[in-house]
Order: structure tokens, then sequence, then C-alpha cells
């Protein structure tokens, strides 16, 4: 009953339905009249053979034939009979059993049933929400971001014009809302001046046209917006956007950051107050082969080493672990102790032949500028003409070829680059050069941009010595903004996050609360009010009321948490 309600209410007030009934009346009409005239025929043809039957047997004998059940209690003696009775069963063939089926399929229960599938998604939240966020669009951002929202009981919408596509997302999970990111009526519906944060995450374009319908409706909400160009970061500043994230070129700066070249040094990442988090690799030092505790950098430089990078993956840094040729440690410490680490490193690893960056994009370009301004030679590759005139004399050599040929890497210096940077926009093209690099240069260390999540395991299997991913930027950005810190983007799923200890908590060691104890879970700070205490040893007394500073798996926090009390 309940879905006879709905068909009748679908065909009710749906312009679409009811223009479809039309098309469906006129097949009926059409149907009766050819129904009709073959009646009439078959009175005529029988009469001509000398047979006489009632209007009723004509018009049984018709369905009979058209639908293909052909009893034969009523047949025709003539050649015209027989005929006729063939034009009658090829005509039902069509109209009955080809015709009729995909008119109905077609103009009515298939837009029903996508009707009844549209319906499903909401329109609209509860007048109670608040504090949420907005998501404009399902892109590869929106998945992560919406997952760690739901980590910190942040409520979150999507929008999706898609009704069908919506309702898909709903079987998944996902909180979504049906409506157009460009109409002032889904924003009222989402209540957005009581949300926390709007994401545009759409094109350049659409994006400002989202941020000036938002405004139209909320004049105060923050809008965070993706900017694909530098261009439009004015442009959609000047549109209301609170923060414009211009991701690729970004990426680009921090894929530069992680590259070795030149000598050895130490690439800033991050920064929480006084500390930077910064990391170099150990390929070409003395500390190769070396334990952690026998290195004695802290002793020399005051720095602290919290953590190794092994295949991609970052370990805590123990004091018996070995470091290996291929190892990257990351540290942390203030501006001088950073600058005296690199008086240390810079008689070492010395190789000042030209980076090579493939793939010229955007990415690509960032990268290039950013490692210029260190004073770096850069070589690019790229295979696509159309490309060339936008990378211009940025490196100081163009190579325009396929990276996939020998010949064009060998071309671009490959045997003897310290670092490669693979920046296309393609996983699949990443996985297959990072194979490619390390059968050609075993030594070479190599970072990747990585699009999708599921593939940053295959390019670290593949060769690459880390990869940093685009979605797993904007969510870390995005998330940063929420919780009031800045951005401290750290790659392979490793993040910086705050811990609170309870005020009725009882003072325990870090070595008894077991930071550091397991995979990829370092304290980097200690907070008390306005105090600040860097890199606590195992032995540091954490206090109630103390706040943790900890890189790592957003994954350990909730046992943290526990620990904690």
């Amino acid at each position: 009953m309940k879905a006879l309600g709905s068909l009748f209410g679908y065909f009710l007030h749906e312009r679409e339905a009811r223009e479809n009934l039309g098309v469906l009346f006129k097949y009926l009409v059409i149907l009766v009249l050819v129904v009709i005239a073959f009646t009439i025929a078959f009175h005529m043809i029988m009469l001509r053979e000398g047979q006489e039957h009632s209007w009723i047997t004509g018009f049984y004998w018709t369905l009979v034939v058209m639908s293909t059940l052909g009893f034969g209690d009523i047949t025709f003696t003539s050649d015209l009979g027989r005929a006729f009775s063939i034009l009658v069963l090829i005509t039902g063939i069509v109209l009955l059993l080809v015709l009729l089926p995909f008119i109905f399929i077609r103009y009515f229960y298939a837009p029903w049933l996508e009707a009844r599938v549209r319906q499903r998604a909401p329109r609209r939240v509860d007048e109670d929400v608040s504090g949420h966020v907005i998501i404009t669009g399902w892109d590869d951002i929106a998945p992560g971001l919406a997952q760690r929202l739901r980590a910190y009981d942040i409520p979150h919408y999507i929008i999706e014009p898609d009704h069908v596509r919506a309702a898909g997302l709903m079987t998944e999970d996902v909180s979504v809302v049906s409506g157009q990111p460009e109409s002032s009526a889904t924003y009222r519906a989402l209540g957005v001046e009581r949300a926390r944060l709007v994401f545009a995450n759409a094109g350049d374009a659409k994006n400002t046209n989202i941020a000036l319908t938002v405004r139209e409706v909320a004049p105060d909400v923050p809008i965070v917006a993706i900017a694909e160009s530098l261009d439009a970061v004015d442009i959609l500043e000047l549109s209301g956007v609170s923060r414009v994230l211009p991701l690729r070129h970004s990426l680009g700066e921090h894929l530069a950051n992680r590259l070795s070249a030149g000598h050895a040094h130490t690439n800033v990442i991050g920064r929480f107050r006084d500390v930077l988090i910064a990391e170099f690799p150990v390929h070409e030092t003395p500390l190769v082969g070396r334990r952690i505790r026998d290195s004695r950098i802290r002793e020399v430089t005051g720095v602290s080493i919290v953590g190794v990078w092994r295949q991609g993956r970052m370990e805590p840094a123990r004091p018996d672990t070995v470091l290996e040729d291929s190892s990257v440690l990351v540290v942390v410490g203030n501006e001088e102790q950073l600058l005296e680490l690199d008086t240390f490193l810079v008689i070492y690893a010395t190789n000042f032949n030209p980076v090579l960056i493939i793939g010229g994009g955007k990415v690509g370009r960032a990268a290039c500028r950013a490692l210029k301004a260190k004073g770096m030679p850069v070589h690019v590759v790229e295979k696509n003409p159309d490309m060339l005139e936008r990378i211009g004399d940025l490196p100081d050599r163009l190579i325009h070829g396929d990276a996939a040929d020998r010949t064009v890497l060998e071309e671009a210096g490959i045997m003897d680059a310290p670092s490669v940077l693979l920046t296309t926009h393609d996983d699949a093209t990443n996985i297959y050069l990072a194979v490619y690099c390390r059968r050609l240069n075993p030594g070479l260390r190599i970072v990747s941009r990585i699009t999708h999540e599921r593939n940053m395991e295959a390019v670290l299997r593949a060769g690459a010595d880390l990869a940093l991913s685009y979605s797993e930027l904007g969510v870390e950005s995005i998330v940063s903004m929420l919780r009031g810190r800045d951005v401290v983007f750290m790659g392979g799923g490793i993040e910086l996050f705050r811990l609170a200890v309870p005020s009725g908590a009882r003072p325990r060691t870090v070595a008894e609360i077991g930071l550091g104890a397991h995979s990829g879970t370092v304290i980097i700070g200690v907070e008390k009010g306005d105090a600040f205490l860097p890199t606590p040893g195992p032995d540091t007394v954490i206090e109630a009321g103390s706040t943790l500073v900890v890189i790592g798996d957003p994954d350990e926090q909730e046992r943290l948490e526990d620990v904690l009390g």
C-alpha cells in the first residue's frame, strides 16, 4: 500500500510523470485503433470466404493472434485470409511484445523507480544541527575528510546534485544531502548560518559561484576553497572565501622539500610554536650503520631525533635503531639547533647534479620553483607538447619526450641525478616510473606524488622512498584549520595532534604512558599553561592539566586517550 501511495503521488505531482503518461496514453489509443481495424477486416474476409462470426468472435481472434497464443479454433481457408493472419501476427509481435514492454519500462516504471531512489536522499538537515561542516562535492578529498570528521565527532554533510548518486552514497554510510551546490536554497536547507565551515572543493569558477552564494545566505560563516591556479586566489578571496588552499602548488613545495640534492641538509616540514620539525636523509653520511644512541646528534647539535622513515613508514626513534643508507631521520629543534645540524651535514652527500622532475603540470612547476628558489639545478621531462610553453624557461633544462623511454631519461641525466620527483597526475604512471627509475639508478632518491590513498602502498613497493598524497594534504589542511593549529604535513598517514591530560589524572612519566613504544607515535613537546617543554625524555613527568603534542598515526589517538584516562 505504501508503494502504491508513492506511485499515485509521483504521477500527481511530477510534471515529467504526467508527460510520460501522455505518451503511454497515445500508444494505447493507437493499439486500440489497430485492434478495431483488424477486427473489421476479419469480418470482411470471413464473409468473403462464406463464414459468419460475431463481433466478439472477431475481437477474440484478433487478440489471440496478436498475442501469439494461436489457439487455432478459428482459421481462414483462403490465401488472402492466411496473409492477413501473418500481418496481424507480425503487428502483434511489434506492438505487444516489443513496444509495450519498452514504453512501459521507459515512460512508466523506470521514472517512478528513479523518483523513489531520488526521494531517499535527504534535502535538508534538522533545525537543531549546528557546528557542522558542509562539503560541496564528493571528490578525491571528501572521503578522507569525512572519515576524519567522524573520528572527531564533527557533524558534516556532502552536497550531491545527482539524486541517484546521493542515494548510492547513503548506502555507503555517507552523510549526504541532495541539492545544487550553487543554489542558495540548498544552503538554507543545510542551515549554513549555523555551520562551522563550508569547504568548496570544485573548480575555480564553480568555487567562486559557491562563495558568492554562501555569502548571500550567511555573511559570517568561514569558507575554505581549493584553488587550482594561483591566479584564482585573489578572485576567490574577493568572492568571500576566508581561506584559499592552492593545494597543487603546496603539494609541489612539500615534494620539493623531501628531495636530496647538493650537500646533505635538513628540510623543514612543519612548525609548532618555536619548535621546527625537519627531515634529512642519512645517505652517504657517517650515520649509516650506526645506532641512534651512537650518533651523538643531540649532544653535538641539540636537536632530538623523534622518528625514522623506512620505506615510506615512520617508526619511533629507539636508541638501538640501526640507521640504513635509505633511512630518513625526523628531528625537532629550534632554528639555531637545525643550523648547527646543517653545519655538521654540509660536507656529506655532495651531489650537485640537477634534480629530475618528471611531469611539468601544476605540481611539477611548483616543485621546480621551490627547488630553484633554493639554488638547485632542475631538469624537467614533459611529453605533452601543449605543456611546453607553460613550463617555459622555469627549469635549467626542459626535455620533451616520454619518460618511459630510456634515452629520454638518460638525456635528462637520471644516471647522475641525486633525486627524481614523479609528479604526473596518473598514479599508475608514477608507479611504473618508480620501478623504471629505481632499476636505472639504484642509489636515486625517488619521491612521488599520489592522488588516491589506495595507491600509496603500491608506489612504495615499486621503489619510491616517499610518496605524498594530494588528498591527504587537503584533509590535513582542513582538519588543522578546524582544530586551530598550523598545518604540519608529514605524509604517510602521520599527523600532529594534541592530547589533553585530564585534571584528575595521576602524574606519570612519558615511558609509563607508552609514547614511543608503538610504531609511528612520538612526542615532540608538553604544554602546561603558557609554558612549553620540547622533546621531553622518557623520565619526564606528565602532570594533570598538561597537553601532549604528538606526531603519529591518528588511529593511536584513541588508545592514548584511554591511557591518559
